[in-house]
């Protein structure tokens, strides 16, 4: 199996559940293979940075330079994993992926993106329509709305300001270390506002399907009367398989 690097602590909750279903996966792999126990789990090193200083180092949209110290941190931790011998990375958040582009300069092992891997995943579901929940930089991003277009999803590129800075105190109050009892009654009200029927909801922070605890597995499921794409399963999902190639 290849060793996969996993670049964490944006949040620490969505870091735990990231290695959990990592190995709860390969584990359902090879008992369906009729291995024994204990049973196989990918190789793997985490890399944690600490949330409280890269929200502090984000730049301003638009911006390239404006973001050179928050880069930096991220390409050093990816840096350190390359150096662990890992054959490939994942980032566990969707905010640092904004800087993808330039977070993954001068780093020789191969980054899954959590962009590709979403957008295949929504895709699948047949919806046309896609709306893009997530920390403030996420939502402010055109990344998500630009990949999903190349299959065929239209999502929409930005909320007004106001409701980007709802849904980052929510995602504060109501989800960092955990959701909170009132996490998923305020996730839903925010979507019956914005969501069309058929539209898919993309819970585009690693944290946000903490309010969802039946499907943190389930890259695709129905709940509330909604369709809900959770990123971090579908990612998950991805960086399984190629750990299990060949």
């Amino acid at each position: 199996m290849k060793k996969i690097g996993i670049l964490g602590g944006v949040g620490w909750a969505s870091t735990v559940d990231y290695y959990r279903a990592i190995a709860e996966g390969a584990g359902r792999h090879f008992s369906d293979r009729g291995h024994g126990s204990p049973l196989p789990v990918p190789p793997m090193t985490i890399e944690s940075v600490t949330q409280a200083r890269t929200r502090a180092l984000r730049g301003v949209a638009g911006d390239e330079e404006s973001w050179a110290g928050f880069d930096a941190v991220f390409r050093a931790a990816l840096l350190t994993l390359e150096r662990a011998g890992c054959d490939f990375g994942i980032i566990a958040s969707n905010t640092p992926h904004a800087r993808l582009h330039a977070i993954r300069r001068g780093v020789s092992m191969p980054i899954l993106s959590i962009f590709d891997a979403t957008a295949k995943v929504t895709a699948s579901t047949g919806a046309s329509q896609a709306l893009v929940l997530g920390t403030t930089v996420t939502m402010q991003a055109s990344n998500y709305a630009d990949r999903l277009a190349e299959d065929g999803v239209a999502a929409n590129k930005r909320l007004p300001g106001p409701e980007i800075a709802e849904m980052q105190a929510m995602i504060d109050s109501d989800f960092y270390g955990g959701a909170s009892g009132t996490a998923r009654a305020r996730l839903l009200a925010f979507c019956n506002r914005h969501a069309t029927p058929g539209t898919a909801i993309l819970l585009a922070c690693t944290e946000l399907p903490l309010a969802f605890p039946d499907h943190l597995d389930d890259p695709v499921f129905e709940a509330d009367g909604h369709l809900f794409v959770n990123p971090s399963a579908a990612h998950v999902a991805a960086a399984l398989a190629k750990a299990l190639e060949g």
